[in-house]
């Protein structure tokens, strides 16, 4: 049973979803960031014919709720129209991991199925900001 938050972030995922370009993959997803005060940030997965400059739904949210101010976060919704929930590429999990911390991610399908992980779970040892202090204070002793 979700819970009213779970549901509003999980509609505003779904709804951000009908909004991707997926022309070539066909596969549309949708994302939503909820922010420390509330404030719910989403965005779809945009594709380009150069492969290589598609972006994610996942990273789309981020970016939006970075470049409006939102700097600490709750949780995260992804939604995709598949039977098996769909959980975020590498790239966005360590994007994820980078700007949101260790926050719950919610999976969800348009059949109604959920799960929330947390995202250490989906990246159990991270690379961070920490790698590289620690190596400039190495370099410096």
């Amino acid at each position: 049973m979700s819970t009213k938050v779970e549901t509003e972030i999980i509609e505003a995922a779904t709804r951000a979803r009908d909004c991707a370009l997926a022309q070539f993959s066909k596969f549309c997803v949708g994302a939503a960031l909820e922010a420390e005060d509330g404030k719910i940030f989403a965005g779809c997965n945009i594709e380009s014919a150069a492969y290589e400059l598609t972006m994610c739904a996942e990273r789309v949210t981020i970016w939006k709720a970075l470049s409006e101010g939102a700097r600490k976060f709750a949780r995260i919704a992804v939604v995709a129209d598949t039977e098996r929930l769909t959980p975020p590429c590498g790239a966005c999990r360590q994007i994820i991991w980078e700007f949101c911390g260790d926050i719950p991610v919610v999976l969800a399908n348009l059949r109604g199925d959920t799960e929330t992980l947390q995202m250490a779970e989906l990246l159990p040892r991270p690379f961070d900001a920490k790698f590289l202090e620690e190596a400039g204070e190495a370099e410096q002793a």
